[in-house]
């Protein structure tokens, strides 16, 4: 049975409302999660965490247990087929944490849950949220079956379709990308790397290859339809045609897939009274450069770190919070948006692009600006 009150009530169990309860319960805060699904989603969408992210998640003790079961990739590249365009390397960077960390959303996940578990949490499923009324004192939030809890705050990290951010009228701005995604992971022998990223950026469209630590690679691509289970065949074309040429990529088995559309969205404020949004209630958009669960993850140390404060008395920490995630997403949008617009050229001019991206490559500069760009750390 639920409790009545909270301090702190977390619709969403997802990575971003995982790291803001247990945040909050490393700090003596009582807080409660509520999901709507019956169990974890075992499908997992995220695959990479960025040097950034593991900084700010030492505060709750995962980082070391994710390092630990992650691929530590020390480069990224930009390739048109055999040909390297922009060679990325993190190894220069000045953090703990100078590579991509390869690891799958649900290990991320469960991680994140054993720890809050650990600080005495856990996760109230399935309950929905059916409604939500707020005043001066707090908010009233009505779940599935009845269940009524009176939070001093409530937090919004419920996904694109938050019900939260419907509930207490906040805008979803922007719109939808005209291509679909094609999303599986695949067992490869034959021209893949095992402990690096790779962006194929060739004539015949975008196609990502990146290694996982089970053995498998994470496959994306633009297509202009996806289809909604890639079997063995799809996969294997989209690698001839875009992926390695002088040795080819053999897909032997395909564990995964499934597809999605992307949205490039920012909520209208990040802050309703007290109700808060982080992670993709707040903003969604493209994959490119894996920043979302990224950005998620950010965001809700920053909250949980402006709801500590205003417990204890600092309202205004509430408002700063919202002055300083807002504009990280909106940057993020810009870039994932650029990143996307790169890739989805119009077939004639690719070319022409990766030529001038192989001599933008040049400048150890430029390497460097993309590097600390992908790694978050200019977010510090």
């Amino acid at each position: 049975m639920l409790p009545a009150t909270t301090d702190v009530l977390v619709v969403g169990a997802g990575p971003t409302g995982l790291a803001a309860a247990a945040c909050l319960a490393a700090q003596g805060i009582d807080v409660i999660v509520v999901d709507d699904q019956a169990a974890g989603d075992n499908t997992s969408r995220a695959a990479v965490v960025h040097a950034r992210t593991l900084e700010v998640l030492e505060g709750i003790g995962v980082s070391g247990r994710l390092t630990a079961l992650g691929i530590h990739a020390p480069r990224f590249t930009i390739r048109d087929r055999d040909r390297t365009l922009v060679p990325v390397e993190f190894g220069g960077l000045p953090t703990r944490y100078p590579y991509t960390l390869m690891i799958s959303q649900a290990v991320t996940e469960r991680i994140l849950l054993e720890r809050l578990v650990e600080l005495g949490g856990h996760v109230a499923r399935p309950y929905r949220l059916e409604s939500l009324v707020q005043d001066a004192g707090g908010v009233t939030a009505t779940l599935s079956g009845g269940a009524v809890i009176a939070a001093k705050y409530l937090v919004g990290a419920d996904g694109m379709r938050s019900t939260v951010r419907e509930q207490v009228g906040i805008t979803f701005e922007g719109g939808e990308l005209r291509e679909s995604f094609s999303l599986a992971d695949v067992r490869l022998t034959g021209g893949v790397p095992r402990d690096e990223v790779v962006l194929y950026f060739s004539p015949a469209g975008l196609v990502v290859v990146a290694p996982l630590p089970d053995g498998t690679h994470r496959i994306v691509s633009t297509v202009d339809e996806a289809p909604e289970h890639p079997d063995v065949a799809f996969v294997q074309g989209l690698l001839d045609t875009r992926g390695p040429k002088r040795e080819r990529a053999v897909v032997g088995e395909v564990v995964w897939g499934s597809r999605f559309r992307v949205h490039h969205r920012v909520a209208g404020t990040f802050r309703s009274g007290r109700v808060l949004l982080a992670g993709d209630a707040a903003h969604v958009h493209s994959p490119a450069g894996g920043q979302g669960m990224n950005t998620g993850l950010q965001d809700a140390v920053a909250l949980a770190e402006a709801l500590t404060a205003a417990l204890r008395g600092e309202q205004e920490a509430l408002d700063r919070y919202v002055a300083a995630r807002r504009p990280v997403a909106l940057r993020v949008l810009t870039f994932t948006g650029l990143l996307s617009r790169l890739a989805n050229m119009n077939r004639r001019v690719r070319p022409f692009r990766n030529l001038a991206l192989r001599t933008l490559a040049l400048s150890p500069a430029f390497r460097r600006r993309i590097a600390w760009r992908l790694a978050g750390l200019v977010r510090r």
